[in-house]
């Protein structure tokens, strides 16, 4: 039986966004202050088959999923969450047969926006592939469903 919410959206995130695990992304570790991930390497990756690099795009969908998941986590609820803005910086490309393990952290929460911080890697976490700042809206499930002042 798992122990708490972190154990419980670990264990059952992939399999709950239908994305994420098509994509084969493995949440490897969660925590209150963020959580990690790590996506397999698939040649349906390469952007540029020529010289063999993996496609910002891939990168950028497991930073996005990842920060999300970070937010839920800091939140330590099932609030709904959706990407506002995320600024991506490629610092080097990503080469293809190695995985890719992504980093991601909620380092500040107000009453609807979630401030996350995440990072990509392959071989070295010291050496990102890419680095990233987003912002998600969150919306309480109290809030759900409940008519504004119109």
């Amino acid at each position: 039986m798992l122990k708490n919410f972190h154990e419980a959206i670990q264990a059952h995130f992939a399999h709950a966004v239908p994305h994420a695990r098509d994509c084969g992304i493995t949440v490897t570790h969660c925590d209150a202050r963020g959580a990690e991930a790590t996506l397999p390497y698939r040649p349906e990756w390469l952007g540029d088959v020529e010289r063999g690099l993996i496609h910002t795009g891939i990168i950028t969908t497991l930073i996005d999923t990842l920060g999300g998941l970070a937010a839920l986590a800091a939140i330590e609820d099932f609030d709904t969450i959706a990407t506002l803005d995320l600024r991506m910086d490629y610092l080097r490309s990503a080469r293809p047969e190695k995985a890719l393990h992504c980093r991601a952290e909620c380092y500040r929460l107000t009453r609807s926006i979630a401030f996350v911080r995440a990072w990509a890697w392959q071989d070295d976490r010291d050496e990102p592939v890419a680095v990233s700042n987003a912002t998600f809206m969150r919306t309480p499930q109290k809030v759900r469903g409940q008519r504004g002042p119109l």
